[in-house]
C-alpha cells in the first residue's frame, strides 16, 4: 500500500471499495512503529482511537453512508491540539502529563467528518520557533537534508506527511509555523485567516495571531482538510486557471538577506506562473517594513503575558533559547503594546488598499534553507539569526491578517507563498490549484 498517496486519492479509493480504512490505518501505524525516526516525529500515537474510527469508517463505506471525501483517511495532529484522554504537552516539560478531557474544536469537527486520528506530532517548545529544533522532547527529521532542522513549529506535522507516516496533518501558524516546515519538506501548507478556524482546545502562543492550518501533499488535500476542520464544504477546484490573473511580487523586505537557492527557486516559480498566463507585477508596500519592525513587541509581549506564571515557576525545564525569547516580552510596557497594535491596524489597512487590485501577492516562503542542527545547538548567534530570518517572510502574512498558501517550487526546501485577502481561502485555493499545475 502506497502511503505517500494524496489524502484525496485515498478517500476516493475508500469510496470505490479498493481501499479498506482499517487496513490503511494499520499500515500507517505499522509504518510509524517501524520508522527509524518515528519517535522523533510522533510524540505519541493513538492506535485504539484510530482503529475504532477506521472500523466505523469501513462500516459507513460499505453501507454507502460516508460522511465526506476524507472519511476513513488517517491524519496526524500537532501536539498542541487537545485530544480527549490523551496527553497534549505542546513540546514542553512544563506541560508534561497534561491530559485534556475533550477534543479541540477542529479535531472534533474532523472526527465528525470521518477522519482517523493517528496521533500527536512533535513541535517546537510551546510553538515559539520557526526552526523545529527541540532538545526538550524531539527534533523531527528534515526529508531533504539529513542533520538539518525540519522547520517549525509544526515540525512533526510536516515530517509525518513527508515521510509517509500520515496522509495529511494539522498544525498551527502564529508567525509561519505551518508554512516554514511545509516549504522545507516540499509540502503544501495553508495558513488560514485568524478566526477562520476555531482555536478552542488548542494550547495558545499569541492568541491574536494563532491560526490552524493543514500540511498536505496537494492543494486539493489542503482544501478538503480545511472543510473537514470547519465542518463545511471544500471549494470546487476544477477548471482553475492562471490565465488573466494579476499576481504581485512583494519586494519590500521579502528579499533582504535572501540566500541563493530560495531566490532562484522563487524566480523560477514566478516565471512558470507567468508562462501559464498570469500577469506579474513587482510592488513595494512601505507599511510591510513598518509592521515587521513591530514583531518583537506584538509577539513576545502576548506570548510572555500568556505563559509568564507557568514559565517562571520552573524556567530550568525550558530550552534556554526558547526561554530567552519568551522573557524578551518583559521588555515592553502596556503602552508600547497598545501603540503597536494601533500602528499595525493602520498598516493592515494600507496594505489591503495597495494590493486590492491583485488576485494574490507572492513572496519566497523563507529566505533561508534549513539550518544545521549541531550548529544551532552550539552557536547562539546563529540560532537567533536563522530563527528570525526563517520567519521573516511568513510573518508578513500573520501581521497583515491574510490567508496564505505555501507551494513547493520544485527546488528542495524552497517554497513560494501566495498571499490573499483575509477570509479568501476558497479563492486562494483555486489560484493555488492552478499554480500547482504550472509549477509541476
Amino acid at each position: 500500500m502506497d502511503l505517500t498517496t494524496s489524502a484525496a486519492d485515498l478517500g476516493r479509493g475508500i469510496a470505490d471499495g479498493t481501499i479498506d480504512p482499517v487496513a490503511l490505518t494499520d499500515a500507517y501505524l505499522d509504518a510509524i512503529a517501524a520508522h527509524a525516526q518515528g519517535a522523533q516525529i510522533y510524540a505519541r500515537t493513538t492506535p485504539t482511537r484510530a482503529r475504532a474510527e477506521a472500523e466505523a469508517a469501513r462500516a459507513r463505506a460499505r453501507a454507502g453512508q460516508r460522511k465526506g471525501p476524507l472519511d476513513g483517511v488517517p491524519v496526524s495532529w500537532k501536539d498542541l491540539f487537545d485530544s480527549a484522554g490523551v496527553a497534549t504537552e505542546a513540546g514542553t516539560a512544563l506541560l508534561k502529563g497534561r491530559t485534556p478531557e475533550a477534543d479541540a474544536d477542529v479535531l472534533r469537527n474532523a472526527t465528525a467528518q470521518g477522519l482517523v486520528c493517528l496521533g500527536k506530532t512533535h513541535l517546537s517548545e510551546l510553538a515559539f520557533s520557526g526552526l523545529g529544533l527541540n532538545p526538550i522532547t524531539a527534533t523531527p527529521p528534515n526529508i531533504n537534508v539529513p542533520g538539518a532542522v525540519p522547520g517549525g513549529s509544526s515540525s512533526g506535522a510536516a515530517a509525518s506527511v513527508a515521510h509517509g507516516l500520515a496522509a495529511s496533518s494539522v498544525g498551527s501558524d502564529t508567525g509561519g509555523s505551518v508554512r516554514i516546515p511545509s516549504a522545507w519538506n516540499d509540502l503544501v501548507g495553508l495558513k488560514t485567516t485568524a478566526g477562520r478556524l476555531s482555536c478552542a482546545g488548542s494550547v495558545p502562543l499569541a492568541a491574536r495571531f494563532d491560526t490552524v492550518g493543514p500540511l498536505s501533499r496537494t492543494v486539493e488535500d489542503a482544501a478538503l482538510m480545511l472543510a473537514a476542520m470547519e465542518d463545511g464544504r471544500a471549494p470546487d477546484l476544477t477548471g482553475a486557471t492562471l490565465s488573466g490573473l494579476r499576481l504581485a511580487v512583494l519586494e519590500t523586505s521579502a528579499f533582504d538577506d535572501i540566500r541563493d537557492a530560495p531566490a532562484d527557486g522563487f524566480q523560477s516559480a514566478v516565471e512558470r506562473l507567468g508562462a501559464a498566463g498570469a500577469a506579474i507585477t513587482r510592488i513595494d508596500v512601505a507599511q510591510v517594513a513598518e509592521a515587521l519592525a513591530l514583531s518583537a513587541i506584538l509577539y513576545t509581549s502576548e506570548a510572555y503575558g500568556t505563559w509568564k506564571d507557568v514559565i517562571e515557576a520552573a524556567p530550568d525545564k525550558m530550552f534556554p533559547e526558547i526561554l530567552a525569547r519568551f522573557r524578551s516580552g518583559a521588555e515592553f510596557g502596556a503602552a508600547d503594546y497598545v501603540a503597536a497594535w494601533q500602528t499595525l491596524d493602520r498598516c493592515r489597512a494600507a496594505y489591503l488598499a495597495a494590493t486590492a487590485g491583485f488576485d494574490a501577492v507572492l513572496v519566497p516562503t523563507s529566505p533561508i534553507l534549513p539550518p544545521d542542527i549541531d550548529r544551532l545547538n552550539s552557536d547562539h548567534d546563529y540560532y537567533v539569526t536563522e530563527n528570525l530570518l526563517a520567519l521573516r517572510n511568513t510573518r508578513i502574512g500573520n501581521l497583515m491578517g491574510l490567508a496564505v498558501l505555501q507551494l513547493p517550487t520544485g527546488v528542495p526546501c524552497c517554497g513560494i507563498s501566495l498571499m490573499g485577502a483575509p477570509m479568501s481561502e476558497e479563492r486562494l485555493l483555486r489560484i493555488g490549484a492552478a499554480a500547482e499545475q504550472a509549477l509541476g
